[in-house]
């Protein structure tokens, strides 16, 4: 039998769970990548957009406070005191460039701030009337600006009688520049602390996702589970609630275990129906020529047992068959070995015949009860036939999933060549002894339905030694 895996939830990449999993997680982290780049475009769009209104109140300040005298001189009476714009290069400039001069003013002038010293701004010239041009530029120590610069005609200063001294006033270009460090540490540290936000929250929706994935499939690990229980014979229905979207499938479950249950039944039934049918007849005729003579006597018996022998062989192979099909079918192994031998010890104790058994608690072949009795049993039988006083047997865990039966005896054993006959082509070595002579390949065509096999070899008493590998149910 094909053992099956243990039932879990890992994530391996055909599972239903790694599935839901990687989906869900896909469009998470996709909706989260997405939603953190409109977040850092909203944000740097507002931080630069706040830094163009300050450049521009500054721009309006400027035009606000500067004037021109009668020569032309670009004055500013009440100065900006703020105090980016004194200290120098402070990243914060302002300055003044006249474009065209009336007759009597000055040659062309500029007018900057404090904070700008004797450097000049580099921005690009622009002549129209009232235009307004935003822009970046290279400040003084390598600085990055971000400028706002307009074309004005400012107006004359006032006479102490209050009258404009001069008529005519000059165009001026007048540019405010900010350095744009702090605009963009800011935006860097609102991007940094959205990265580690994002990423906490796209390893916790990772984290909620796999539990949730977890807990709502946990219901088809327990029917995997029941399975596994049913199959190994340590229940014979699916066990315990199940969601409204599972209850119809351990429902049909159930219904398919209990008709295989009522099926193999009815073929057993059959079976012995049919082992009994044909076994009177035959044993009609066999009493009707016995104690006759004649070729025709001797004929009809011979053909008479070797009916016999055929109708056990494959009767026993049916029910077999039929049995090693059943689901969760399990036999405790120490109950069974201790009725057998004790059996086995009346039936031999005329000839003297000690039976030892070792066999530990808790073991149990997966299988049918009748099936286990007549492996064990043929063997301990062949084994008190011809053994001299001794037989032991004994029931050992073997390999994961499996127990070693092995029944030895203290009697002449089979040479390699013996023992291939009799297990292969089931061939019986001596008619001395009773029996049909099917014993032991009938044991070995019960194992292999099982998935089992048979050995013969060399017991430690120098007999022979049969040795069963059969499939046992894990304790769990």
């Amino acid at each position: 039998m094909k053992e099956l895996p243990t039932p879990t939830l890992m994530l391996r990449t055909n599972s239903l769970a790694f599935r839901i999993g990687a989906i869900a997680a896909g469009w998470s982290l996709l909706g989260l990548l997405v939603g953190s780049y409109f977040l850092s475009s909203l944000f740097r769009q507002s931080v630069e957009s706040a830094f163009d209104n300050r450049l521009l109140g500054d721009l309006e300040s400027v035009i606000a406070v500067a004037e021109l005298d009668c020569a032309g001189t670009v004055t500013m009476p009440v100065p900006l005191i703020a105090e980016r714009y004194v200290n120098p290069f402070s990243g914060w400039y302002w300055q003044i460039i006249s474009i065209e001069n009336p007759p009597q003013a000055k040659p062309k002038q500029v007018m900057r701030s404090r904070s700008l010293w004797d450097q000049s701004l580099a921005v690009a010239p622009i002549e129209k009337q009232g235009e307004l041009r935003l822009g970046y530029a290279t400040g003084p120590k390598q600085q990055s600006l971000r400028y706002a610069q307009r074309v004005v005609s400012l107006p004359p200063a006032e006479s102490d009688e209050g009258a404009p001294a001069c008529k005519v006033g000059p165009r001026v270009r007048i540019a405010v520049a900010g350095d744009l460090a702090d605009t963009e540490a800011d935006i860097a540290e609102f991007d940094n602390t959205l990265v580690w936000s994002v990423s906490i929250m796209g390893a916790g929706l990772i984290g909620l996702m796999i539990m949730l994935v977890r807990l709502g499939l946990a219901p088809l690990n327990q029917v995997s589970q029941s399975l596994a229980a049913i199959r190994e014979g340590r229940a014979d229905h699916l066990e315990g609630p199940f969601p409204a979207e599972i209850q119809p499938l351990a429902d049909e479950l159930n219904a398919l275990v209990a008709h295989n249950a009522e099926v193999v039944a009815r073929a057993r039934t059959h079976v012995a129906n049919l082992a009994h049918f044909l076994k009177t007849p035959l044993s009609v005729i066999a009493n009707e020529v016995q104690g006759a003579t004649g070729p025709m006597a001797e004929s009809v018996a011979r053909q008479a047992q070797v009916m016999r022998r055929q109708v056990d062989h494959y009767l026993t192979r049916a029910r077999t068959v039929a049995s090693a099909k059943v689901i969760g079918a399990r036999t405790e192994a120490a109950p069974m070995l201790g009725d057998l031998t004790r059996a086995l010890s009346k039936i031999y104790a005329p000839r003297g015949i000690r039976i030892e058994r070792a066999c530990p608690e808790g073991l149990s072949f997966r299988g049918d009860r009748s099936d286990f009795e007549e492996m064990v049993g043929n063997l301990l039988d062949n084994a008190c036939k011809w053994a001299e006083g001794e037989v032991t047997v004994t029931v050992t865990p073997g390999k994961t999933g499996r127990l070693t039966v092995t029944v030895g005896d203290d009697g002449p054993g089979l040479t390699e060549e013996q023992a291939r006959r009799v297990v292969e082509r089931g061939e019986r070595l001596d008619e001395t002894k009773p029996g049909s002579g099917l014993g032991l390949g009938i044991v070995k065509e019960i194992a292999s339905l099982y998935g089992g096999t048979l050995t013969l070899g060399r017991s430690e008493a120098g007999g022979l030694a049969a040795v069963l590998d059969l499939p046992a149910v894990e304790k769990g």
